[in-house]
């Protein structure tokens, strides 16, 4: 077991969980095991990175003259994540048990706990579409109903000329970023990996986040400058990046979860 994880039983009898106390050293193993596992999984990590780049780069020429939803949009495709991750925590599961790192087996991963994921993808996808009407409310509220251009925005929230639109419009997003990594920072792997039910795997997240509070908020932090600097290249960044989330998460909730008392 890495020295950064001590071993610590916590109440959730309906689940029989065992969830580990990790200290923030391990972080640091999570992202290396993370860059491992893409370089070993090769082209079938990279077909992952490809498709986050791919979704990205088309949502930003759809609605590239409709700065109001492209907002919304662009960050409410990565409350989907999670989901799309799928392929990676199974590539990583897979290498783990000594296979082959292959993508085809991979595409279809969600197969083996199926009513579960599907479950929890749809509570993503109802509040992807929760938050991207609410971002569009917003803009819609503060520009007086008329559609801003990308230097309004900018303007706005750089020269704090609607300061209380910047409070609101990151205030609300930020609450609908923490609640969804949440609840599915170890969901997905869990569901993969154990077969449990999607109420149980959401719960066992948020009680991993709450027991280990400060690593989880530092990781987080990592996900946000990853994905920051994918945006920031013009999504060519998520291509490796993703696929190193991805791999890392499916490590997050090895030493977190100890899969033994489920």
């Amino acid at each position: 077991m890495n020295k950064n994880v001590m071993s610590s039983s916590i109440g959730a009898k309906e689940s029989n969980t065992v969830i580990r106390h990790v200290h923030a050293g391990i972080i640091i193993d999570w992202l290396h095991s993370g860059v491992e596992d893409a370089h070993r999984g090769g082209w079938a990590s990279l077909f992952y990175g490809f498709v986050f780049t791919f979704v990205g780069l088309f949502i930003h020429i759809m609605y590239a003259e409709h700065y109001w939803l492209l907002a919304g949009l662009t960050t409410g495709f990565f409350l989907l994540g999670p989901f799309l991750a799928t392929g990676l925590y199974d590539l990583s599961r897979r290498m783990e048990n000594g296979e082959s790192p292959s993508l085809i087996p991979t595409l279809t991963a969600w197969r083996t706990n199926l009513a579960n994921i599907f479950l929890f993808t749809l509570l993503l996808l109802a509040i992807f579409l929760i938050w991207t009407l609410a971002s569009l409310s917003i803009f819609s509220h503060f520009f007086n109903g008329a559609l801003p251009t990308f230097t309004d925005i900018v303007i706005s929230v750089i020269k704090f000329k609607q300061p209380l639109f910047t409070l609101i419009y990151f205030s609300i997003g930020g609450l609908f970023a923490i609640f969804v990594y949440a609840i599915s920072v170890v969901a997905i792997p869990l569901m993969l990996d154990c077969k449990v039910n999607a109420a149980t795997a959401a719960l066992v997240s948020l009680r991993a986040c709450t027991r280990n509070p400060v690593v989880m908020l530092l990781w987080a932090f990592c996900i946000v400058v990853l994905v920051g600097v994918g945006l920031a290249t013009s999504f060519l960044g998520l291509f490796l990046f993703m696929p190193i989330v991805g791999h890392a998460s499916w490590h997050v909730y090895k030493d977190l979860i100890d899969t033994n008392y489920l």
